[in-house]
């Protein structure tokens, strides 16, 4: 296990709670960044790039825990926890999360590992950053995976401008409270269980939220036998908006990577279907893009990822970082 400053003690998988083992054996790495550090799980060989794995809003690094142990042995993974999630350092005092500033963060990686091309798996917030990231770097990506969400999500005009209000506002008081240093509410291991289950709209299967817990949760120095979440707290009011759906369009029209979308169909799609349909419409034009879909939760990949593997092997078997080293021999 790590120890934070302090003494705190953080939790590294699921096991480090329940005295399992973990899923599949891996290294904790830890990347300098400027306001601090980015934590990440590295699993499989590490003399080859990996893909990266980025979660969704709030998750972390242990999304990838049930699918990881199904992908190819000698296929490299790097799951890792942003900004403010899981281990990974938070944004200092006044800053705001938004999806731009991944971009940054994606980018910052790939210079530490001298990486000049990368391959991305994103799940929710994580594929909307990877649509947007293959837009914008369409020459520095060599393919993407991308479950549930598609692209960013558009509202209505007036419905923008009170979101703009309302989580500017909660920002501020959340902002607040982390410079105080006060304690959160701490809980017991079953009632966190039962928040995660809650808080993710029964998304995830209860017995599995232990391996979104781990990452995310402190032992309390109050109540010796509770825990607080120590996610940064400001993620609440994150900021998805990127632009207009014109913007979307044209960015789905630069992107040249081979691309696999995969839409689970007892989720949303978190906006009016005509932006997601036209998008999906430009993308499907393209001969190196695959779309699935598949019987599941927002979070299929974790309650069933026996559903997406098959897809996703054949996927990174033709595009992924071992047939990218092949094609370089020829």
């Amino acid at each position: 296990m790590d120890l934070e400053k302090g003494g705190n003690r953080r939790y590294r998988h699921a096991g480090d709670l329940t005295d399992e083992p973990p899923t599949r054996e891996f290294a904790e790495v830890t990347i300098p960044v400027p306001w601090g550090h980015i934590s990440g799980k590295w699993y499989g060989p590490q003399d080859v790039q990996p893909i990266l794995g980025l979660h969704g809003w709030q998750d972390n690094a242990g999304t990838y825990d049930l699918l990881v142990p199904l992908l190819p042995p000698d296929v490299p993974f790097l799951s890792i926890d942003l900004p403010g999630h899981g281990l990974s350092s938070r944004l200092p005092d006044g800053c705001y999360y938004n999806t731009i500033d991944n971009l940054y963060v994606i980018l910052y990686i790939m210079k530490q590992y001298k990486w000049k091309t990368i391959s991305i798996i994103g799940h929710s917030m994580s594929s909307i950053i990877a649509f947007v990231f293959a837009a914008v770097f369409h020459d520095k990506v060599d393919m993407v995976i991308g479950l549930d969400a598609l692209k960013p999500h558009q509202r209505l005009p007036a419905s923008v401008v009170r979101s703009m209000e309302t989580r500017m506002d909660g920002f501020l008081k959340e902002d607040e409270r982390n410079q105080s240093n006060e304690e959160p509410p701490s809980y017991s291991y079953d009632e966190l269980i039962e928040r995660i289950f809650i808080g993710t709209f029964h998304s995830i299967n209860k017995d599995l939220c232990k391996h979104m817990l781990a990452r995310s949760i402190q032992k309390s120095e109050k109540y010796p036998d509770k825990y607080f979440f120590c996610r940064d707290r400001r993620l609440k009011f994150y900021n998805y908006m990127v632009g207009t759906q014109e913007i979307c369009v044209e960015m789905a029209k630069r992107i040249e990577c081979p691309y696999l979308f995969i839409k689970a169909q007892q989720s949303s799609y978190f906006e009016d279907k005509k932006y997601y349909d036209e998008v999906l419409a430009i993308l499907q034009t393209k001969k190196n893009f695959e779309y699935l879909e598949v019987d599941g939760s927002h979070h299929v990949h974790m309650n069933h990822p026996e559903r997406i593997i098959g897809p996703i092997n054949h996927f990174i078997n033709r595009n992924g970082p071992l047939a990218k080293r092949s094609a370089s021999k020829l």
